[in-house]
């Protein structure tokens, strides 16, 4: 084995799972697609599609990114029981590389779950890794909250888990809890007391509820650990996972050292960074490392003298490394369209004829309000024309009256399967009028989760990007617009959401579950 090789770090990506877990994060089967295709294109070593078990529809989705792959693994999560193997395997099998990862959880509050003993758990464990080894030869496992678990059974139970096939080991700090030392040295230990422990790759997978998801696993790296368990933006649940931006870039910028390689084109962070925050609902709040607003701004007067004089003084990387432009983009309502294709292509997103028209004719129209066009307000037009034409609802128009003399009020004309119909309604603000209005056009018991609104670009004229998350029966829809008008991207949000709660429903059909198996279910 060269150098090289020892110290090559795979990235294991768990957007598509993990990330997609985190509560509101649910997305639609195509941009399950579309993402899985950006991951792999950008150069993750494994994606880890979902859980196939959980649902037809994820079982789909796992199932038709194996079939596209072209360079990644396609991995699919499945728990300690043989049906939940099998399903795993019958959705990832057609991937040129496929693997299985299994898991149970082996800390004293985790095996009081299923109410196993250590002997039945153990037991289990060396059944179900052997039953996917014999199905595939790449197979994962991990013992969950492995960071609380006793020392001595933690090394029991791996060790079983290698002699029955499994070729990675990853350990998962699945509440956050563990500290960088700490996370080193467990890492350490284990290579150096494990049989067999030389013959696998061990993996970190790490939760940010302290704060330090991405420290916890460099440590890992750096005590031996070979593949690190991530998500794009740290999406996750609760406080998140380990950001992949963060270690790719860690690595990258201070190879000096932490001397390990890893086969990420840094110059595409950025585009999925923008792609999943929109996909998800989750937007990337200003000051995030790498990805956030803020990251590569500088306000101060000391900051933006030093970085004049020379950018490296407060950059310690450039913004090209990640595939950012901080340019502004040099078009107007009198550019063509090939203009605006070959901004899209410098910013990293390639587009058919039929969206790049309908972008175009965006474009044309913000151009005829707006002084400045910037890359950010190009990028929030690709977002707004993502979604078909065919969906059942959609607004037509909307006219709004409001200040400080009364009530507001809000008429929304909107084209219902084809029909168009209006309503007029009053509301506290506009906002709230235009939804009641919305209501009142298509009668519906959704919750409100999450609405939230923030400037794509500065200025008056910005264009607001606004977030909405539903909650209808257990499933949950996001939806995501932008506009110069802020009432106009809230409604063009709201129906979105509601869009795709009548696309979900009508999928799971009436009465059926909207979950099937809920993530609480699978543990």
């Amino acid at each position: 084995m060269t150098q090289t090789d020892r110290n090559r770090v795979l990235i294991f990506d768990t957007t598509l799972r993990d990330g997609e877990q985190s509560p509101g994060a649910t997305m639609t089967h195509s941009e399950k697609l579309e993402i899985a295709e950006l991951l792999d294109d950008m150069g993750v070593d494994i994606i880890e599609a979902g859980f196939p078990i959980a649902s037809e529809g994820d079982f789909a989705a796992v199932s038709e990114i194996a079939q596209r792959s072209k360079n990644a693994v396609i991995c699919g999560l499945a728990r300690a029981q043989l049906p939940d193997i099998d399903r795993c395997f019958e959705a990832v099998k057609q991937a040129a590389r496929p693997r299985i990862h299994t898991f149970i959880g082996t800390s004293p509050l985790h095996r009081a779950i299923p109410n196993l003993s250590m002997d039945e758990m153990a037991e289990r464990i060396e059944q179900t890794v052997s039953h996917a080894r014999n199905l595939t030869d790449n197979v994962q496992w991990s013992p969950m909250d492995a960071t609380r678990t006793e020392w001595d059974y933690l090394c029991r139970v791996i060790e079983i888990a290698i002699k029955a096939g499994a070729t990675t080991i990853n350990i998962p700090d699945t509440v956050g809890y563990t500290a960088p030392r700490e996370s080193a040295e467990l890492i350490r230990r284990l290579i150096e007391t494990v049989p067999g422990a030389d013959e696998v790759v061990f993996a970190t997978h790490c939760h940010n509820d302290l704060g330090m998801a991405t420290a916890n696993s460099l440590a890992a790296v750096e005590a031996g650990a070979r593949q690190i368990e991530c998500t794009i933006n740290g999406l996750g649940e609760r406080a998140g996972n380990t950001a992949l931006e963060e270690v790719v870039m860690a690595m990258k910028v201070r190879n000096d050292i932490m001397p390990f390689q890893t086969g990420i084109d840094s110059r595409k962070i950025m585009h999925i960074s923008r792609r999943v925050a929109t996909v998800s609902g989750f937007n990337v709040q200003f000051n995030k490392a790498i990805v956030g607003k803020n990251a590569f701004a500088h306000e101060s007067g000391i900051h933006q003298d030093g970085m004049l004089k020379n950018a490296e003084t407060f950059e310690i990387m450039r913004p090209e490394d990640v595939g950012l432009s901080g340019t502004s983009l040099p078009l107007g309502k009198h550019s063509g369209r090939a203009a605006l294709r070959a901004k899209l292509k410098e910013l990293g997103v390639d587009v058919g004829d039929n969206q790049l028209k309908d972008i175009f004719v965006r474009f044309k129209e913000l151009a005829d309000r707006k002084k400045e066009v910037f890359d950010d307000d190009i990028l929030a037009l690709v977002s707004a024309t993502t979604e078909g034409n065919a969906d059942q609802l959609q607004l037509v128009n909307l006219k709004v009256v409001c200040g400080t003399g009364g009530p507001a009020e809000a008429t929304i004309e909107m084209e219902i399967g084809g029909t168009e119909h209006s309503a007029t309604c009053q509301g506290d603000g506009p906002v709230d009028a235009a939804f009641k209005a919305v209501r009142d056009l298509h009668p519906n018991t959704a919750r409100l989760q999450l609405y939230q609104v923030h400037a794509v670009t500065e200025g008056t004229d910005a264009q607001a990007t606004v977030s909405v998350r539903l909650e209808e029966d257990g499933m949950i829809a996001t939806g995501q617009s932008a506009d110069t008008d802020t009432v106009v991207a809230s409604v063009k949000a709201y129906v979105q959401a509601l869009n795709r709660l009548l696309v979900r429903r009508e999928k799971l059909g009436p009465g059926a579950d909207a979950r099937e198996i809920s993530y609480k279910e699978l543990g």
